[in-house]
């Protein structure tokens, strides 16, 4: 049994000896990955970030362009409004006017116009 067990060790020793380099290598990769990552990773971070913010601050310029764009409609429709009222209201005055006159003229031309003493 002791001979079966020393050809076992002798049979999985590359295997230990593969697994053991491979966690070496892991392990040196996993320190390149934290060292590179702390100085590349930290100029996107801040990139990226500056990106953020630049995105955050056009919306809210967008924002404020839309709702100012949205008052001076409102305001203009309600101008607009009020001078089709007086436009409807100036004709109307207009040919009011106008009738009156014409019946004016046509009682001076029958003679039909009170005299003042």
């Amino acid at each position: 049994m002791a001979a079966e067990s020393n050809n076992l060790d002798e049979t999985l020793r590359p295997f230990y000896q593969r697994a053991s380099e491979a966690e070496d290598r892991l392990a040196r990769l996993e320190a390149s990955l934290a060292k590179n990552k702390g100085s590349g990773n930290d100029e996107q971070l801040k990139l990226v970030g500056d990106l953020q913010s630049q995105l955050e601050s056009a919306k809210a310029l967008q924002l404020a362009e839309r709702e100012k764009g949205t008052k001076e409609l409102q305001r203009l429709t309600a101008e607009n409004a009020k001078l089709e009222y007086r436009i409807i209201h100036l004709v109307r005055a207009l040919k009011e006017t106008g009738s009156k006159l014409v019946a004016k003229s046509g009682e001076l031309e029958t003679g039909k116009t009170k005299t003042c003493i």
